[in-house]
């Protein structure tokens, strides 16, 4: 893995790309912080579908937990002066 400065990386941008084409990934710091990776775009089309893939809704997060099969409360909800 690559770790460049911002102000190089903003000099030496094309060969940063081509660096990412490869498959390297370079990660690109801000006052010695990383604030921002460049990946290739294969790399970056599996991370967003690992993404999609994981999300759920909280409902369905919810029954993972045991006894998880809940009933919705049909009542009405109470007045609550705030």
């Amino acid at each position: 893995m690559l770790t460049i400065n911002l102000k190089d990386a903003k000099a030496g941008f094309s060969g940063l790309v081509d660096e990412a084409i490869k498959g390297e990934i370079v990660t690109i710091t801000r006052h010695g912080k990383p604030v921002a990776a460049l990946v290739s775009l294969e790399a970056a089309e599996i991370a967003r579908k690992a993404i999609e893939r994981d999300r759920s809704s909280l409902v369905s997060y919810l029954r993972t937990f045991p006894g998880g099969d809940f009933e919705r409360n049909r009542k009405p909800s109470r007045d609550v002066a705030l």
